[in-house]
């Protein structure tokens, strides 16, 4: 069981994102007003805290959001997590579709914070159950893990 520890959008794509403390998950979409929903595999993205405090220990000046994710979460490993795996959010579900991601060429993400720790450690869902989330809210691997 974990929690969300940061709820962040943006209206672009590969832009450090701001915690706006809650948000609305929507079905096919992701989080709503964010620039990385649509109908695709990758509609909400999740990284550890614990990924964010590695990359502090190494000497960035990098918080959540900095690294684009959506929801920063704290107490769960997720990328140990396997594709399939449904995640409890409050009362939306989402259900894991990647672990990581391939970067081709170093995003503006790299150029700000440094390092990315995206392409090892976080991880990205689609909505199943759309529902309001806010920062503090339980997580829980409900199937698939």
């Amino acid at each position: 069981m974990g929690k969300i520890v940061a709820v962040c959008t943006s209206s672009e794509k590969g832009v450090r994102k701001k915690n706006v403390g809650q948000g609305e998950l929507i079905v096919g979409f992701g989080l709503k007003g964010d620039g990385h929903g649509g109908d695709w595999h990758r509609q909400v993205s999740l990284l550890a805290q614990e990924s964010i405090d590695k990359m502090r220990a190494a000497g960035l000046d990098v918080g959540a959001g900095d690294f684009a994710e959506n929801l920063t979460t704290e107490g769960i490993e997720l990328a140990t997590l396997p594709i399939g795996t449904r995640l409890q959010v409050g009362t939306s579900l989402l259900e894991v579709t990647q672990i990581g991601k391939e970067c081709h060429q170093r995003c503006s993400i790299y150029y700000q914070a440094g390092d990315c720790v995206m392409p090892k450690e976080g991880i990205f869902a689609v909505v199943i159950e759309g529902g309001t989330i806010t920062v503090g809210d339980v997580i829980d691997v409900v199937a698939g893990a």
